[in-house]
């Protein structure tokens, strides 16, 4: 810990401490920090001192704490304001709006004090010269919290009638609350559009858009903008979970899951924060807080998990139903005391309303993962409803050959209903053969036995064509198990018996179809699994083909059957190698499974075509198809087979560049795949290609958290390396973008240690320049230039030359900032030139010469500009002038360079060239200046007004020129 012997030492203590993390430690620190101060002896010292510890208790879940050192500070100023220097002054005055919050926070605090020093404020405002806006804005506050609407709108024209000064509010602070007034008033998208420049990034500062974000959440929601709701909840509460401070903002995240069907996500956002159950430092945001639990514990109830175990206040364990009895009865004991304060029920009234809420969406994928934070204990019985009056046995027969001779996808449920309704009646022969052979259908390799069972029935009611087509199923169903000789012995038999029963008339097509369609799914197994009978299975197709040809009318079985015998064909022909026509034949499948309102057999074979166009070159065709086999299969599509056709069209789509649309895809897949039980795998897979399409669009905080979840599941074993690496990649990507630059460092760093074991290093020496550049934007040179050096040997040995060279030029300007100093700097720039020159010398490609022409051009223009820049504030004139010498003559170099280039090298040409010639001012050399930017004019003569390098170059010119026309 740094010893606190002057001012000087004191004030570095402080700015140290106001980079930590918000919190406890840091308010112990500054409270430490204090009694240093007190020691100095100096009273702007304990100014300072004081001044820092009601920031830092501000920015805390220790709000109560600050209102002791204002206090303090408030007197000192009273007695003696001559200590407080012009800064001092000014954020005395400006936490007076801290005081008037944090007083409405507290409900111990009488609202005739809190009025009183509403007073107060306006008359030290006043005598200090201060507009009323920041006055106006706190009585504003006051009569929102107690529910004085008519005061409050009276105050909020006032405040926005006032003129801005320096004690007003940021424009983002300004915003957030002007929104919160029309969301008060329920316009809902009039909040949204004042809230509109924050959210665009046009304002912001330490809370926002953080708590706009969140207050957004639940209006968008309503106004059904559940793709902007979404992204607000993943971008926003990446900001707010490092922030000890705002707790409201954390719930308000909390109660969008609640309303979106994410409570598992909620669950996990409670488990983040358990001292929020129990911090008492701000009264108003723990009830806020608390109010969202009850919510999202009721909400669990509801889905009749009462009896699982959440996250709650330490010190025991809670399931769902007791934590939410607890933080109702919390919360709304919090709102009484303010309502006793403010003598009115208002917020009980807005409270109550809150945890009443129903949800907005059944369930809004949010591309994240949300695991289950607590063990599942045993769920609370819940009383079952009146079971509904069951249909009789012959209904529910009826319904069930109704759905199987018409192929609906539920068919085997209705036979399943059918079997329970048998066990307590007497039933005829014929229909416990059904029963038997439908349960087999739905046994898959089991039901082998059953079949034979369904036969024998069948045979006993008189049916010997079924009792055929019962065995011929149960051959089959042995090629399914791998007994494929079994299989092929056993239809010989059926086979032959079913042709000679349909000779006579003695069977019907249906049944006949069945057995040869039988025999010809088992002839197609073997030529996929032995790689022969291709004959065979063809005539036996065509055979099958035959006899529905032209039969099918309205029987939807014997059209089923000519559909699947063409996809038959188109199987043979991808075996056989003709593509194409594979394709046509299952697109002619597809045709009459539609055309038969069967669109969910289709599926199956939209996803071959995709797959036939995807090999043979077709975008195109890939993506009709595979929208088509989404279009079909509708609901039926089992939530795994969902996932993979979303995540199959996701990379169509974003093949082609439609980003947006592809990361729809991707959040589908992502969805369907965690209904499917498969979130560590394919939903993983998702995730990392929904992160990547995110992160195309610029939605750099979305995508962050996307990657961060998917990361947690991705492994090698499962997904490849080269997934985890491209996935740590395009996070380092993210956070480098958000300004995470240590973090970013970690990612690329961890993303190259994978890399470096691969045969091919183009992705490590990548990896490792990226991890250096994140390293120096963290203010970590040495780190850095450790990075660089790295990258730049591997770039060596690749032969590239101009990432070698870019590694040199970084590590160049690291060296003015580490022990190397100057003359390491010097030397690294000079290194890189010489490369660049050598490698000029050994090119033989012109268009290679001239790419490396421009490195050695732009590597001049940075010589000059290191040279220029390392010299010391201290430096005498000479040494001045020597420096910029030396780095005027790097910029003649560099515009020699670029002028062989010729147009290419125009833009390089003139910012070299105005680089020289303010070089030339400062060297006392006015005409040579102008000379200069007079060059840079006659290069742009004609050129287009619209090229903003054009328009910017031109401006500085004209400005490198002022001083010599005058």
């Amino acid at each position: 810990m740094m010893e606190i012997a002057d001012f000087d030492s004191l004030r570095r203590a402080m700015a140290e401490n106001s980079e930590e993390p918000e919190g406890p430690a840091r308010n112990a620190r500054a409270e430490q920090l204090l009694v240093a101060a007190e020691k100095l002896n100096i009273p702007l010292a304990v100014v300072e001192a004081l001044g820092h510890q009601l920031k830092v208790y501000n920015y805390s879940s220790e709000k109560d704490k600050m209102f002791v050192p204002f206090a303090r500070l408030l007197r000192m100023w009273d007695e003696r304001p001559e200590d407080f220097d012009e800064y001092e002054t000014h954020s005395l005055h400006w936490v007076f709006k801290w005081m008037s919050a944090g007083m409405l926070d507290q409900p111990h605090i009488p609202l005739a004090s809190i009025e009183k020093w509403l007073g107060e404020m306006e008359h030290r405002y006043r005598l200090a010269g201060h507009s009323e806006r920041a006055v106006r804005g706190a009585e504003f506050s006051v009569a929102g919290h107690i529910g004085d609407l008519p005061r409050a709108e009276r105050a909020y024209a006032a405040w926005l009638a006032a003129d801005r000064d320096r004690m007003a509010d940021c424009h983002a602070c300004e915003l957030h609350g002007q929104g919160g007034w029309h969301l008060r008033n329920g316009r809902d998208a009039e909040a949204l559009e004042v809230w509109g420049p924050v959210l665009d990034g046009e304002y912001s500062c330490a809370h926002e858009p953080h708590t706009v974000l969140a207050s957004s959440l639940v209006p968008l929601l309503r106004l059904g903008r559940v793709e902007e709701a979404r992204a607000h909840h993943l971008r926003g509460f990446r900001l707010v979970r490092p922030m000890e401070s705002m707790r409201g903002a954390y719930a308000d995240h909390v109660e969008f899951c609640a309303l979106t069907g994410n409570e598992a996500r909620g669950l996990e956002l409670l488990a983040e924060r358990p001292a929020y159950f129990t911090d008492t430092g701000q009264p108003r945001s723990r009830m806020e807080f608390l109010a969202v639990v009850a919510l999202l514990m009721d909400r669990l109830t509801g889905l009749g998990l009462g009896g699982q175990r959440v996250p709650g206040p330490a010190g025991r364990a809670w399931t769902a139903g007791e934590l939410a009895g607890h933080a109702r009865a919390e919360a709304l004991e919090l709102a009484a005391r303010f309502d006793a304060r403010n003598g009115t029920s208002y917020v009980g009234d807005q409270l109550r309303e809150r945890m009443a809420q129903q949800p907005l969406a059944d369930r809004l994928p949010l591309g994240v993962r949300a695991a289950r934070t607590a063990p599942v204990g045993p769920v609370v019985p819940v009383a079952p409803a009146p079971a509904p009056e069951q249909p009789s046995l012959p209904v529910l027969l009826a319904e069930a050959r109704r759905l199987s001779d018409t192929l609906q996808p539920h068919a085997l449920e209705a036979w399943a209903a059918v079997a329970e309704a048998a066990e307590e009646t007497e039933v005829d022969t014929y229909v416990r053969a059904e029963i038997a052979d439908h349960t087999a259908m739905g046994r898959g390799p089991e039901g082998v036995g059953l079949f034979e069972r369904a036969a024998e029935l069948y045979a006993e009611a008189g049916d010997e064509g079924e009792a055929i087509a019962a065995r011929a199923r149960a051959a089959y169903v042995r090629a399914l198990s791998g007994e494929l000789d079994e299989a092929l012995a056993g239809i010989g038999e059926p086979y032959d018996r079913i042709l000679a029963l349909y000779a006579d008339d003695a069977t019907g097509v249906r049944q006949t179809a069945s057995v040869l369609m039988s025999r010809a799914r088992i002839l197609m197994r073997r030529v996929h699994e032995r790689s022969a009978g291709a004959g065979d299975a063809e005539q036996a197709v065509r055979e099958l083909l035959a006899l529905v040809g032209g039969r099918g009318g309205s029987d939807v079985r014997l059209v089923s059957r000519a559909a699947e015998g063409r996809a038959m064909l188109a199987e043979l022909a991808e075996h056989a190698g003709d593509t194409e026509r594979a394709g046509e034949l299952f697109r002619q499948a597809t045709a009459q499974f539609v055309g038969a309102e069967l669109p969910w057999f289709a599926v199956e074979y939209e996803v071959r075509v995709a797959a036939l166009a995807h090999e043979q070159g077709d975008p195109a065709e890939a993506e009709r198809a595979l929208r088509a086999a989404l279009e079909h299969g509708g609901p039926y599509v089992e939530p795994v087979g969902r996932a993979q056709l979303h995540l199959q069209l996701a990379e169509v789509v974003g093949g082609r560049g439609a980003a947006e649309e592809a990361a729809e895809h991707a959040l589908e897949a992502a969805h369907w795949a965690d209904e499917a039980g498969e979130s560590g795998t394919l939903g993983a897979w998702a995730r990392h290609q929904l992160g990547g399409f995110l992160l195309r669009q610029g939605r750099f905080a979305e995508a962050a958290e996307v990657l961060e979840s998917a990361l947690a599941d991705l492994s090698a074993e499962t997904h490849g390396n080269g997934a985890v690496v491209q996935t740590q990649w395009w996070l380092g990507d993210c956070l480098s973008e958000l300004g995470e630059h240590h973090a970013a460092a970690e990612r690329r760093l961890q993303a190259a240690e994978i890399a470096r074991h691969w045969p091919e290093q183009h992705d490590h020496a990548t990896l490792a320049h990226l991890a250096a550049e994140s390293l120096g934007n963290a203010g970590l040179p040495a780190e850095a230039d450790q990075a660089y050096t790295r990258a730049g040997e591997l770039w060596r040995a690749m032969g590239n030359v101009h990432f070698l060279v870019r590694s040199l030029r970084a590590r160049a300007w690291l060296a003015l900032r580490t022990e190397a100093g100057t003359e390491g700097a010097r030397k690294l720039m000079a290194d890189a030139v010489r490369e660049c020159e050598a490698a000029l010398e050994a090119v033989g490609d012109p268009a290679a010469a001239d790419r490396l022409a421009g490195e050695l051009g732009h590597t001049h223009r940075q010589f000059g500009d290191l040279l220029a820049r390392s010299v010391p504030e201290d430096a005498d004139d000479p040494a001045i002038q020597e420096a910029f010498e030396a780095a005027l003559a790097e910029m003649k170099a560099s515009i020699s360079v670029f002028a062989v280039l010729g147009e290419e090298g125009l833009h390089g040409r003139t910012g070299a060239e105005l680089a020289a010639g303010w070089l030339e001012a400062d060297l006392s050399r006015p005409a040579d200046a102008a000379a200069r930017a007079r060059a840079v004019l006659d290069a742009y003569e004609g050129a287009d007004p619209a090229d903003e390098t054009v328009r910017a170059r031109r401006a500085e010119a004209r400005q490198l020129l002022e001083p010599t026309e005058e």
